[in-house]
């Protein structure tokens, strides 16, 4: 296998020295040279391998790991994070997403309440308030890591939920079993800071940046059967959308 890394960089060239260094270093994790879980070689490796500076180097993998590329750990070093599964803007759940992406995904079930929805809901469902719905509260893992916190409302006439299932399973596919696929939906995707004890669950620092998704989603008959309200790591979480094209397109500006 060729070294994506093999040449030293260009300091005449006017890309920066890190930035050359953290191109060489995402292409060997591209490539596969360095696999998801793997320990990023030594300094001393990586100087000798690509004639930087250990200064240069340290800023490319900080660089990387801002970008969530890598991930340092005390006493570990730094190893390489698994691709974030590209979500589809589809009628996918991310349980599902993940295992298409061979990913492991757990989730840790934090509430689960029964009770009358409130107007927002009531409104954004289209039922009439008062609606006897589940308001359940997860934290979604892969491979162990956080990756997301959900909470889901789910009217009980659409899907009485227990709370063995869906520890076992995404709510996506339990509604499909239940004869309510979702078909279409209506999202929202934002930003807005982690408070304490978000940031807590999902490693995280207080403050720091979440992407933020709100989705009703209706089956085919135009029942709405799910409300919920997702904050994702937007380092290990991305949103793949596709665009019309054809004639009548407008170029990029």
């Amino acid at each position: 296998m060729s070294d994506p890394v093999g040449a030293p960089v260009d300091r005449g060239s006017p890309v920066p020295l890190y930035f050359q260094v953290a191109t060489r270093l995402r292409a060997m994790v591209e490539s596969g040279q360095l696999p998801a879980g793997s320990r990023l070689p030594g300094e001393s490796e990586l100087v000798g391998r690509l004639g930087a500076t250990r200064p240069t180097l340290r800023r490319a993998v900080s660089y990387l790991v801002e970008q969530g590329v890598l991930a340092r750990k005390r006493g570990a070093g730094t190893r390489v994070l698994p691709p974030p599964p590209a979500r589809p803007v589809d009628l996918t759940g991310l349980h599902d997403d993940l295992l298409r992406a061979g990913r492991a995904p757990r989730t840790v079930l934090r509430g689960c309440t029964t009770g009358p929805v409130d107007d927002g809901v009531a409104r954004a469902l289209g039922v009439p308030p008062g609606t006897v719905a589940t308001r359940i509260e997860r934290l979604r893992l892969a491979d162990g890591e956080p990756l997301a916190l959900m909470t889901n409302v789910v009217p009980v006439s659409v899907l009485p939920l227990r709370t063995e299932d869906l520890v076992a399973h995404g709510l996506y596919a339990l509604l499909r079993s239940a004869g309510h696929a979702p078909r279409r939906a209506r999202q929202i995707v934002g930003a807005r800071a982690a408070t304490a004890q978000e940031a807590a669950a999902l490693g995280e620092a207080a403050g720091a940046p979440l992407l933020r998704t709100v989705r009703t989603a209706w089956d085919e008959s135009g029942h709405a059967v799910e409300h919920g309200v997702h904050l994702h790591r937007p380092d290990r979480h991305t949103i793949e959308i596709g665009l019309p094209s054809g004639a009548g397109t407008p170029a990029p500006g």
